[in-house]
């Protein structure tokens, strides 16, 4: 589950520095906001890939997933991002966690040893 979920987690850190570059370019937003609030993003996305294996490391993962979308109110293309990333991200911890069962079901069989 965890190469699933840094894998969306990495790509999310480039679509939200590319969001920022977008979002520069309105005039009512200061840089520093933008980049303030960019750099959290993007820093929260590479720390989650290390917390994935702690048990509140996927509920960050939702909420950076939830602030995404949200997003949109800045930069509207933000929204089907957010949304296909919120997808990728409930993919990635569901068919995640079925790889990890599987493999520590093959894992079991193996140790068991050929008479199982």
């Amino acid at each position: 589950m965890r190469t699933l979920c840094a894998s969306t987690l990495i790509g999310e850190f480039f679509v939200i520095g590319f969001a920022g570059l977008v979002a520069m370019k309105d005039p009512e937003l200061s840089m520093g906001l933008v980049w303030t609030v960019c750099a959290v993003g993007m820093v929260l996305s590479v720390l989650l890939c290390g917390m994935l294996s702690r048990p509140f490391g996927v509920q960050l993962g939702w909420a950076l997933q939830i602030g995404l979308v949200l997003s949109g109110l800045v930069v509207p293309m933000m929204f089907p991002l957010g949304l296909c990333f919120a997808g990728l991200w409930w993919a990635s911890v569901h068919y995640g966690r079925k790889i990890d069962e599987t493999k520590a079901r093959w894992a079991a069989q193996a140790e068991a040893g050929p008479q199982a």
